[in-house]
């Protein structure tokens, strides 16, 4: 009867089952590292945008007050925003992987890949995010004054001071759900490198 198995033979039936590679193939890989190289160009577009909103806002400000303080910040938004546009988009705009390249050279475009998606994102709240932040505080001030001046009640600065708060908690929620990303790719990477020595 079948059900008179020893746990010997149990075993060694278990044993000699077949077993299931995992390895990704070449195509997966190039694919994973375009996908990636996609997510990674559009962030760089997000960063420039973010930039013009510096300068946007920045040249909007300057144009509304005419004390040499708020000017200077506005300026150092701007003066911030150029030199992190340099920092992180300096050699971020890589060549596409060769239709022939080799397994090696897929896992090699892969970790480029995520190291360039990774620098992105150590960088993005210093040389972005920064300069939008200080050029909104800077704004706000400018407003605020500009209420004062005119007898407005504070309150109609308030709606753009909640909005630029929820802004900013949606930046860092974002920001925790892309640093899981970047945590995933990375275990994957190890996962497929441990598999190729195999």
């Amino acid at each position: 009867m079948a059900d008179n198995f020893r746990d010997d033979d149990l075993k060694t039936a278990w044993q000699q089952q077949p077993i299931e590679e995992s390895k990704m193939t070449l195509e997966k890989i190039e694919e994973k590292a375009r996908e990636l190289r996609a997510k990674t160009q559009r962030e760089l577009w997000g960063n420039i945008g973010l930039g013009a909103i510096v300068l946007g806002i920045a040249g909007w400000g300057f144009m509304l007050t005419h004390e040499t303080g708020l000017r200077l910040l506005f300026t150092a938004a701007i003066l911030w925003m150029l030199a992190g546009q340099y920092f992180v988009h300096r050699g971020m705009w890589s060549a596409t992987l060769p239709g022939d390249a080799a397994l090696r050279t897929g896992l090699e475009f892969y970790r480029r890949e995520i190291e360039r998606r990774s620098n992105i994102f150590r960088h993005v709240v210093q040389w972005s995010f920064g300069p939008v932040v200080l050029a909104i505080g800077a704004l706000i001030l400018v407003l605020t004054g500009i209420a004062k001046n005119q007898a407005v009640p504070l309150g109609r600065v308030m709606p753009f001071c909640l909005l630029v708060a929820a802004w900013i908690g949606a930046f860092f929620l974002l920001r925790s759900r892309t640093r899981g990303e970047i945590r995933r790719e990375i275990e994957e990477l190890h996962a497929l490198e441990r598999d190729r020595r195999r």
